[in-house]
Order: C-alpha cells, then sequence, then structure tokens
C-alpha cells in the first residue's frame, strides 16, 4: 500500500457473538464508521486487512463495529489490538481554522511577544472544545483550550502556533 495511512480507531476487544468489535475512537469525523466505509486493520505483524463497515453504534461511550462478510465472532476475534486506518486519498478537506490532530501535534506555541512556551504533545477532546496538552520545560502541563480569545495564529506548514493567554493561564 502506497498511500500513507491514518489511525482513526483501535479494536480493543469483541462484542457479543454476531461479529462486533468494540473500538477506542481517535478521530472526530463520524462518517469514519458508517456502513459502507473502507477501513483497514493494521497491527505489526500483518498485512493491512480491507474491512467495509456493515453497521455501527454507540454503547457505553465506546463505537461497536460489525464489518461485511465477518457475521460471528470467530470472525473478527483476530482483530484485537489492531489499529482501524484510512488511507491518505480518505481524508476530508477541512474548513478554515479546522486542523488534522497530527497537524498540531508537535507544533511550538508562542506567546504574541515571541516568547516559547512549549509544544503540543496531546489534543484532549472533553466537549465544547478540544484542549492541547502543552508540555512546558520547566513547568507543569498547560492546558490549552482551543477557543478564538486564546489561540491566535496556528501555522502547521511552520509548526508554530501563537497564543494570548487570559488570566491565570500560564500559572
Amino acid at each position: 500500500m502506497e498511500n500513507q495511512m491514518f489511525n482513526v480507531g483501535k479494536i480493543i476487544n469483541t462484542h457479543g457473538i454476531k461479529g462486533e468489535v468494540k473500538v477506542h475512537r481517535i478521530t472526530d469525523f463520524d462518517e469514519r464508521f458508517q456502513p459502507g466505509q473502507l477501513l483497514y486493520w493494521v497491527n505489526d505483524t500483518s498485512e493491512p486487512v480491507s474491512l467495509v463497515v456493515r453497521s455501527h453504534r454507540i454503547h457505553k461511550g465506546y463505537d461497536l463495529i460489525a464489518f461485511e462478510e465477518h457475521p460471528s465472532i470467530n470472525d473478527v476475534e483476530g482483530y484485537k489490538n489492531g489499529m482501524l486506518m484510512v488511507s491518505e486519498d480518505e481524508q476530508a478537506e477541512l474548513e478554515e481554522h479546522e486542523f488534522y490532530f497530527r497537524e498540531i501535534i508537535g507544533c511550538k506555541v508562542y506567546l504574541e511577544s515571541g516568547e516559547e512556551i512549549g509544544r503540543v504533545k496531546e489534543i484532549l477532546t472533553p466537549g465544547a472544545n478540544d484542549v492541547w496538552v502543552v508540555e512546558r520545560a520547566d513547568n507543569s502541563d498547560l492546558l490549552l483550550p482551543y477557543i478564538e480569545p486564546v489561540v491566535k495564529q496556528v501555522d502547521p506548514s511552520q509548526q508554530k502556533i501563537i497564543i494570548d493567554p487570559i488570566e491565570g493561564l500560564l500559572d
């Protein structure tokens, strides 16, 4: 497979006897798990396996997915602990001020004055807005809300984010 692949979830277990798998989601795009969607199962030891989503539902905070031509638990048992991925050409075009996690993680964060704060190491999605976890050299991690009053400029091509922190944010 020549295209780059991107993680959308990890299969953590099977669910029931009808071929469903329990998935820990690593994507904001709900359409990734819609019936008919092509996904690839990948692990460290095998070639990627193409899978087409037959059904999808949410149960206790996890995505439960069944695949076409995999009607029983025996068909999906071997997929546990593998990653579900999409190919590069399945990536959707984003709106202005929207970014893929992979574009933000690793970016350096600066104050408007030019002072470097740290580097984004993780992105949390707790609800209304994303929270970027910024690793700082001489301090605890900064939880940076991705909101317009705080994040002033994002330039993934330069790996640079400029912020204007609200009072108390850097404490």
